[in-house]
């Protein structure tokens, strides 16, 4: 694939810098994700959303999430144990990692819960009552009487 230089439009365009960051993260620029740790995207209803990440092993204290400007970070850090294991087979990973999304305009994070070894992040659309679809009564033709109301 043919990576696209996008340098023409940073120089002619104001404001547009977010725009150009997704597309920079879609085509690869950015670093690539990595596979870790697993997440699923549900979509509850209209407007509420739910990311639902894998962080078997991680507690409360070694998990963040936090919002900036329109992206929601989660961070994982594990502390160190005190006395060292002796393993025949580990599987549960016990890495660091950081995983980020990008969030559409109007989304916020209603709240975080760790349950089973699972963090659910929930999201919601709160669209101003100004961007909404609304209907315009459409008059008959014929004067309309206006009532002053007194302050």
């Amino acid at each position: 694939m043919r990576p696209i230089d996008l340098s023409p439009l940073y120089r002619s365009t104001v404001g547009f810098d977010r725009l150009f960051n997704l597309l920079d993260q879609v085509t690869g620029f950015d670093q690539a994700p990595t596979a870790y740790p697993p997440y699923n995207i549900e979509r509850l209803g209209e407007n509420e959303y739910r990311v639902t990440m894998a962080v078997a092993g991680f507690g409360q204290d070694e998990i963040s999430v936090d919002v900036k400007e329109q992206t929601l970070n989660v961070l994982g850090s594990k502390k160190t144990e005190e006395k060292e294991r002796e393993y025949l087979h580990r599987g549960i990973a016990a890495r660091s990692f950081e995983r980020r999304f990008q969030l559409a305009d109007h989304v916020e994070v209603k709240g975080a819960d760790l349950q089973d070894g699972l963090l659910h992040i929930d999201l919601v659309r709160n669209v101003p009552e100004r961007l909404k679809p609304r209907s315009i009564a459409i008059g008959n033709g014929k004067a309309t009487k206006q009532v002053e109301v007194a302050a």
